[in-house]
């Protein structure tokens, strides 16, 4: 007979346990929990046109079954320390790759406090930038972190974001994906004959209206180095013409008059498909050898999408 009393007492366990652990997980589903909105590593990238100040944003949303009966007032914090651990983890001894805290003359922030309104979902912290001056070959970032909430929970694995300034032009970003297929023409100075030069040109935007690419055949590296010795800058004026100038010490000359390759810039429509389009005409010396080149430089895109981009 003692069997049975057994079995009905690990029934009761059973249930007892099966009721708590049931209203554990309602708990847990039901509750509202915010976080800081960020990809991978914290990281919120934004992108920021040169020539203007806009604004940009550090957002949250909150999670949870049943909307907000309060209020969510939260405050951040900057915290550079947060960069140095983001600059340990992802590259180590590599300094040259490490992430620059924006400079204080190139934002504001008028508020360290925003609120997710009970009821919803989401609230945003503003930030202005001034991106002119940034350089496209640096990483820039803003490091915030909660440092109180009125109400509610924050979650633990996002309550910081690390606000990453990249800047843009209408030409290129900052990024290295304005890549533009190259034709070229290119002739050792003296000789008679030119060699086809086909190849690709990473684009960086400088200014607004201003980009860098390296001169000629020049191999592109992100190494400062480098693009001080063979990285050019190309001006584009409001009627398309474009000037051509050394980018720090190269040897350049403009060469003009030329109707196939005139220094302008144009977008050009094929009928399936839109490009940027440059075509230019300079001379520039490495070393001992100056280079003539004539260039056409083409990206597609997409004029719908400009706008937003």
């Amino acid at each position: 007979m003692k069997y049975p009393v057994i079995s009905l007492i690990i029934i009761l366990f059973l249930g007892i346990y099966s009721c708590n652990r049931d209203e554990v997980f309602e708990k847990e589903q039901y509750k509202n929990v915010f976080a800081l909105i960020s990809g991978s590593s914290n990281v919120s990238t934004k992108y920021h046109k040169l020539g203007e100040e806009s604004t940009g944003y550090v957002a949250a949303s909150c999670g949870g079954t049943n909307p907000t009966q309060k209020d969510i007032v939260v405050d951040l914090v900057e915290d550079r320390s947060l960069i140095d651990k983001y600059n340990t983890i992802n590259y180590d001894v590599d300094i040259a790759q490490y992430a620059h805290p924006l400079p204080k003359s190139k934002y504001d922030i008028d508020s360290y406090q925003f609120t997710i309104p009970a009821g919803e979902i989401g609230g945003k912290l503003p930030i202005t930038i001034r991106p002119d001056g940034l350089c496209p070959d640096s990483t820039y970032m803003i490091a915030l972190r909660v440092e109180s909430h009125s109400t509610y929970e924050a979650n633990p694995d996002k309550n910081f974001v690390l606000y990453i300034v990249k800047i843009k032009n209408y030409w290129a970003r900052s990024d290295g994906s304005s890549t533009y297929s190259m034709k070229g023409k290119i002739r050792v100075k003296g000789a008679i004959s030119e060699i086809e030069v086909p190849g690709m040109k990473t684009m960086s935007p400088i200014g607004k209206n201003k980009v860098r690419i390296m001169a000629g055949n020049e191999t592109y590296e992100s190494d400062i180095a480098v693009l001080n010795k063979t990285a050019i800058v190309l001006e584009i004026a409001d009627d398309n013409k474009v000037t051509i100038s050394p980018y720090n010490s190269i040897v350049l000359h403009q060469i003009d008059g030329d109707s196939y390759f005139p220094n302008i810039f144009k977008i050009e429509d094929d009928g399936y498909n839109t490009y940027k389009t440059f075509l230019l005409h300079y001379e520039y010396t490495v070393g001992n050898t100056t280079y003539e080149i004539k260039e056409e430089l083409r990206l597609e895109f997409d004029p719908e999408n400009e706008v937003n981009n």
